[in-house]
């Protein structure tokens, strides 16, 4: 989203979706992984919105939409362009967008003259003709949303994913306008707000570029310090660092990696040989099981005080309504007597002078006072002075004459690759994973109760791969990848071939090879 539009967030407002006229939900399990979001999609579903939903599985979210295209694990690049061209071949695309807001053009429709809709059809495994209903729907529609989750990022080519997405917005118009855009859903609650805080390895708080001269010196000013001009390295690289003997300490804060990490066998042993591993959490999680200092640190809803952001750059107060008990301190206070131990005051500042702070250095959130955000529900950024209120939509740029000084919004080139692991005779199953409504994420906070709706350790199979493999629903069975193996039951569901599905929260046993 900041390679084409300049700025790493949801272009929409919730309320924006309640009113679309088309929904496309893509990579996305809306009603389990955000079942608070899904009432917005459902309002919009009663408001007439006609919704696709894009996905391996029939999953229950999709079960609320028009129509399901159950395509083929890691194809979404292939579905997108062959939707750009027929959007194209139809003379469906908004020139007049197209010539006034954007760039590169005619190298993208170049690019997707080949991927056709029988090509398509091929690669992804969804019919030419649903191809062609989504692509005609999509672009003639007033108002139209793409919704997106991990099912869009987490693959090898995550960022072509997204900004093959960005593609299609741009060639009908679906963007910088009231009623249309792109939402990329966060993984988890204030993860948009984490990222505007400057929690991105080449990013200063609002998105700032760390390798700008002129950004850099506003913050050195500010911090009193000379600041790295070298981006930092995100997760993967730090693990990939660790492994090469580069990074020999890691301080971890609010985060499970010894039981999230894809390959957790690798990332353990990583972490087991660090010189120094720091958790700071409020779980003793298998990551601070294994740590050599733990910090407990305070409930960031009932013990902390400062403000949220929500997945439409709502910025929200939330407020303390009980200490943290015994030994727990709040997030500053520890980092705060840390850095004193290193040698720098940063005395006690409060939350609003930790907030006045922020708005002297990020200009999206210039104009949001504390007063402000204490009066109302809320200020969507970028709302850069006190008078501003806020921004229901981002990049209405897009559609003024001069495009109010900026570059036009880039086209993507992106090529469909399909997953580097293929399918053998010793693995013929894909596994795809993803939340469960009774749990979340590692299950450290839901996996001590007993949930009515959980099912428990188990794999979905299509009943074709289930008679192949002559396996039956309810049965136990011992399921291995390359990594490690694990005991299951078999829920035989109507789901695509080849592709499995298992919750990745309901067991630790999955992530940890027993047998």
């Amino acid at each position: 989203m900041a390679t084409v539009f300049g700025a790493g967030g949801g272009t929409s407002s919730y309320e924006e979706v309640e009113q679309a006229d088309v929904i496309l939900l893509w990579g996305s399990n809306a009603r389990e992984a955000h079942p608070i979001f899904f009432h917005h999609v459902l309002k919009g579903l009663a408001n007439g919105a006609r919704m696709y939903a894009i996905d391996p599985r029939r999953t229950s979210s999709a079960k609320f939409a028009d129509r399901w295209l159950g395509l083929s694990v890691g194809t979404d690049i292939a579905l997108a362009n062959a939707m750009g061209r027929e959007v194209i071949h139809a003379g469906l695309h908004n020139l007049t967008f197209i010539a006034r807001a954007t760039q590169g053009f005619e190298a993208y429709a170049a690019h997707v003259e080949s991927c056709t809709l029988d090509w398509a059809a091929e690669q992804t495994g969804v019919p030419a003709e649903a191809i062609r209903d989504m692509a005609h729907a999509y672009a003639t529609a007033d108002t139209a949303q793409i919704l997106w989750t991990l099912g869009i990022t987490e693959h090898h080519n995550g960022v072509d994913n997204v900004v093959s997405l960005c593609n299609l917005a741009l060639l009908t118009g679906h963007v910088g306008r009231w009623g249309s855009g792109l939402v990329p859903l966060r993984g988890q609650n204030n993860v948009q707000g984490g990222g505007d805080m400057g929690a991105i390895p080449d990013k200063f708080p609002g998105f700032q570029g760390v390798a700008d001269d002129a950004v850099r010196a506003k913050f050195e000013a500010a911090y009193g310090t000379e600041l790295n001009a070298v981006p930092g390295k995100h997760l993967t690289l730090m693990f990939e660092a660790m492994e090469a003997g580069e990074l020999r300490a890691c301080y971890v804060i609010g985060e499970n990696p010894a039981d999230s990490e894809a390959d957790v066998e690798h990332a353990r042993k990583l972490l087991a040989g660090l010189d120094i591993l720091v958790v700071q959490d409020i779980f003793m999680t298998r990551t601070a099981e294994m740590a050599d200092v733990v910090l407990p640190a305070s409930v960031a809803w009932a013990e902390s005080d400062g403000t949220v952001t929500s997945s439409e750059r709502r910025v929200q107060r939330v407020r303390a309504a009980v200490p943290p008990p015994g030994q727990a301190r709040h997030d500053i206070d520890i980092i705060g007597d840390l850095a004193r131990r290193l040698g720098v005051d940063w005395g006690h500042p409060s939350s609003e002078e930790l907030w006045d702070e922020l708005r002297s250095l990020s200009p999206m959130h210039a104009g949001m006072s504390w007063e402000r955000l204490e009066a109302s529900g809320g200020i969507q950024w970028p709302c850069p002075s006190e008078d501003h209120p806020g921004s229901l939509f981002l990049h209405g740029w897009l559609w003024a004459d001069d495009l109010e000084g900026r570059d036009p919004a880039p086209f993507s080139i992106t090529h469909h690759a399909p997953p580097k692991e293929r399918l053998t005779d010793d693995f013929p199953l894909r596994l795809t994973t993803g939340r469960a409504l009774d749990s979340y994420n590692t299950g450290v906070q839901s996996g001590g109760y007993v949930s009515p709706i959980r099912y428990g350790d188990a794999i979905d199979v299509n009943p074709a791969d289930a008679a192949a493999l002559g396996v039956a629903d309810g049965e136990r069975v011992l399921v291995s990848s390359p990594r490690g193996s694990v005991e299951m039951d078999v829920r035989v569901q109507p789901d695509i071939p080849r592709v499995s599905h298992s919750p990745r929260s309901t067991s630790r046993s999955w992530w940890t090879p027993t047998c």
